[in-house]
């Protein structure tokens, strides 16, 4: 039985923030806005706009510091902007009609140039919490989101790990991602009770630190 469904990545987001075991795990997240949008750009190099009720990697859009302009990617498709108003003025020609939440970027590991990130599903069965899938997610050549129905990849999570960062212990970050999906499920089942399927997307850095980039309660 999947149970509860809750939408909205905000508010899981601000559910896990809450704690300050989890929190540092959690990439700098803010509502979409032209002054968040400016703020976040002066701190970070690089964010993610996406969409607060999205799935599939839908609307997802990049931006990139290059120099004294920004590189905006949307799907396949990226355009070059010289100032911090032109930029705007893209944005606002992409119609971003739903809600938005702006992220900072991470710099993905990647096999063969190919950004990957980590899908972790558990579900609640006779009211104990299973895990049901570790995999590794790896993006179409040419994309920078790692869903499966936009040409992404299924890897197993151990031959993922290794082969994207040779230099870590990809058991040991194996069971720190175990760890923190029981923290997370713990936190979110107490604020959002009656949940019965969780999928947590991971991503870990060029320097093997995890982030939690979303958190779904239809995971596919």
């Amino acid at each position: 039985m999947a149970g509860r469904q809750l939408a909205s990545k905000w508010l899981k987001t601000e559910a896990l923030l809450t704690d300050p075991q989890v929190a540092p795990y959690i990439p700098a997240t803010q509502s979409y806005g032209g002054d968040t949008l400016v703020s976040m750009l002066a701190e970070h190099e690089m964010v993610v706009i996406k969409p607060i009720i999205g799935t599939g990697g839908n609307g997802v859009i990049r931006i990139q510091k290059d120099g004294t302009g920004y590189l905006v990617t949307h799907k396949r498709r990226t355009v070059q902007v010289d100032t911090l108003n032109s930029l705007l003025y893209v944005l606002s020609r992409m119609r971003l009609r739903r809600r938005y939440m702006i992220q900072q970027g991470i710099h993905l590991a990647r096999i063969q140039g190919r950004p990957l990130d980590y899908r972790v599903k558990v579900v609640k069965d006779r009211g104990r919490w299973e895990f049901r899938a570790m995999l590794g997610r790896l993006a179409s050549p040419g994309l920078f989101v790692t869903n499966i129905c936009k040409g992404g990849t299924l890897l197993r999570c151990g031959p993922a790990l290794r082969l994207s960062l040779p230099h870590i212990n990809a058991r040991e970050k194996r069971n720190e991602m175990r760890q923190l999906t029981r923290q997370c499920i713990t936190i979110l089942e107490s604020r959002f009770p009656g949940i019965g399927e969780l999928g947590f997307d991971y991503g870990l850095d060029t320097e093997g630190k995890i982030w939690i980039l979303e958190v779904n309660t239809r995971p596919s």
